[in-house]
């Protein structure tokens, strides 16, 4: 599992994260577009240089889950409205238990310390993660809120781990399981919004106006759908025939 950091500004909240993830055993960091001379700051703070050197940077977040087929954002419902579904931290580590069993990866997004994620960042998540905290003060400073993640994943991963070993004796009991197909990652979800995209420009769905709307609603829509890989690039094929017809 990794830890992306959306254009973080402050050098101290940046090391007080990576402090944070070394304390619970988590050493994927990701950081997306983050201010330069305070990222540069950063990755001399004590605690974590290790962590801080191997981290590594992106443009987009879109590029930084690109690999994973489970993007949990995190922020509060205080003020938005979610699209997606929203879940409370205590039962986080099973949903992550369950993909990274698939086979997937798992990336857990925090937005920058101002604002927290925005609409678009979290069209690309697949889970919201709200953590509990009183109405009076809803916001958490990001290094707090990444230790709180960190130490509830950290924690509950024990109670998973023993869950899924007596699955398996009872399995085992009662005959092979069905081996289960890798979930499909963000990149390939993206892909097929691209290629949907495309086809509905070419069928003049809607007024150009609209696209990017659309765009953003394809992205969650697919999301939503918890597709396979192979399944993924099936409808993937699909719709690129459909866009070559639609051409001709």
């Amino acid at each position: 599992m990794q830890v992306v950091l959306v254009s973080p500004r402050n050098p101290l909240n940046i090391g007080a994260a990576a402090r944070a993830m070394a304390n619970f055993g988590f050493s994927r960091l990701a950081v997306v577009a983050p201010y330069a001379p305070n990222w540069r700051e950063a990755r001399s703070a004590v605690g974590a240089p290790e962590l801080l050197r191997n981290a590594r940077e992106y443009a987009t977040l879109a590029e930084a889950v690109a690999g994973c087929a489970l993007v949990i954002g995190t922020g509060t419902v205080t003020h938005r409205k979610p699209e997606q579904p929203v879940v409370k931290l205590p039962v986080l580590a099973p949903e992550i238990s369950r993909c990274l069993g698939r086979g997937g990866d798992v990336a857990l997004v925090f937005g920058p310390e101002k604002r927290g994620l925005t609409r678009d960042d979290l069209s690309y998540c697949h889970l919201l993660v709200e953590i509990p905290t009183t109405p009076e003060q809803p916001s958490m400073n990001l290094g707090q809120a990444v230790a709180v993640c960190l130490y509830e994943l950290a924690t509950r991963a024990i109670e998973t781990e023993t869950a899924a070993a007596a699955g398996e004796t009872a399995a085992g009991r009662s005959g092979e399981a069905a081996p289960q197909e890798n979930p499909a990652t963000s990149a390939t979800l993206d892909l097929l919004a691209g290629v949907i995209d495309q086809v509905m420009t070419a069928a003049d769905y809607s007024p150009p106006e609209m696209r990017a709307a659309n765009r953003h609603d394809l992205r969650l829509l697919l999301r939503r759908l918890t597709l396979t890989e192979r399944d993924g690039r099936r409808i993937l094929r699909l719709f690129r025939r459909v866009l070559w017809r639609l051409r001709r």
